[in-house]
């Protein structure tokens, strides 16, 4: 991930026999004093929203029992890989391009061109994993789910994928001490028959962008065709209705999320795969503004998704409001305690004690319950077990694709 291919990346020049005298001619990415303080405003504004943000979504699944299903943990290995992007690379980025010059040695250059690319194929990933869990859950519904065990193998297994993909630009990274400047670049091995560096980038574009996007995209839209096109039958229960309209509001919500990733890290691979194949395009003064534009769109994906589960997740909701109660002390407390599990036992005792006075009133005015048929008078919704009354209220992921929404 090199801020500027063509003064970071050294190959097939003789930047470093350069005279001295020419640094100031060199450098020519020295910015003015307003447009760096702009820069920094917006890019430091990502590190903050994305890092405190990812960090209170793995608090609220981790920290609430509940919350600790199959999907979630694919959500919470999203926002670790976000929150990390964030914190350890977005500044850095800006810092060297605003100036690119390197000022963090070449131990941090090499994570600093590896770790990146690791982080987005993990968070693409893990979206991947959600929609194939939900795909699963939804048009197969019968088979057996991932346990949590598997969950977390799943895990492990993209995040050693992520880091050999990565790899390359680890292994290649390096520093050269120009006229004036240090910069940090990827010294790729070049041979006569095959031109490794462009391949590797066209790979990596492919694996972390188009291929996961085009699995997701054919896996909702299936899964959209089944919950949208299909219509409800007049008799279903009250219960199924909830499941169903539980099971359409994370899909839209992932569908939300894997959309914000595509738009904003699409023109990121543009610019990198112009680079590639026209490289003349890059030798114009603007083109750090460009690229400056393009990484803070690529970069603020990272931001966006505790704002999608806020507002379209009333569990992730009532978490965040009950971490920032502080900040807004008018929050509903029935909106948090919509969402504890003290609620849900208070919903299961209201039922008992309507399903006694259902059979009260029964009992006392036997004539007004005159059943059709009543060998076997048909079960009411209500008579399904507590237990599936109190989960058919949330709208969190299950393992069980028969007693809670999907």
């Amino acid at each position: 991930m090199d801020p500027l291919y063509k003064t970071a990346d050294l190959n097939g020049t003789n930047d470093r026999n350069m005279p001295v005298n020419y640094s100031e001619e060199f450098n020519q990415f020295v910015q003015p004093v307003w447009q760096i303080t702009l820069w920094a405003a917006a890019y430091c504004s990502i590190v903050a929203v994305s890092v405190v943000g990812n960090l209170v979504v793995i608090w609220i699944i981790l920290a609430h029992k509940r919350m600790r299903t199959v999907t979630n943990y694919f959500l919470v290995n999203l926002a670790f890989a976000e929150a990390s992007m964030s914190a350890f690379n977005t500044v850095i980025n800006f810092a060297y391009a605003v100036h690119n010059e390197w000022y963090f040695g070449s131990g941090y250059c090499r994570f600093h061109n590896f770790f990146p690319i690791a982080a987005i194929f993990a968070s693409i990933y893990s979206m991947t994993a959600i929609a194939l869990d939900r795909y699963m859950a939804i048009i197969h519904p019968l088979q057996q789910r991932l346990t949590s065990t598997e969950t977390r193998v799943v895990i492990a297994v993209v995040w050693v994928l992520a880091l050999l993909l990565a790899f390359p630009q680890y292994y290649y990274s390096a520093t050269a001490l120009l006229p004036g400047r240090t910069v940090c670049y990827i010294d790729w091995p070049e041979y006569t028959t095959v031109d490794f560096k462009k391949i590797y980038y066209v790979c990596v574009t492919l694996l972390i962008y188009f291929l996961p996007l085009c699995i997701m995209g054919l896996a909702y839209t299936t899964v959209g065709v089944t919950l949208w096109a299909s219509a409800i039958p007049g008799d279903s229960s009250e219960h199924y209705k909830q499941q169903l309209t539980a099971k359409r509001k994370v899909v839209k919500m992932m569908i939300v999320v894997v959309c914000t990733f595509a738009i904003c890290w699409l023109p990121y691979h543009i610019y990198f795969l112009l680079h590639q194949f026209f490289p003349e395009l890059f030798e114009e003064r603007y083109i750090q503004q460009v690229y400056l534009a393009v990484m803070w769109l690529a970069m603020s994906s990272t931001m966006y998704n505790p704002i999608i589960y806020y507002c379209l997740n009333s569990r992730f909701r009532a978490g965040f409001q009950q971490v920032f109660v502080c900040c807004t002390p008018t929050v509903a407390q029935e909106e948090l305690e919509l969402k504890s599990p003290r609620y849900l036992q208070t919903q299961m005792s209201l039922y008992r004690a309507s399903r006694m006075e259902t059979a009260v009133s029964t009992v006392v005015h036997p004539a007004e319950s005159e059943p059709k048929c009543p060998e076997s008078p048909p079960r009411s919704p209500h008579s399904q077990h507590p237990e599936e009354v109190a989960l058919s209220i949330s709208e969190t992921f299950t393992k069980s694709p028969s007693s809670s929404p999907k």
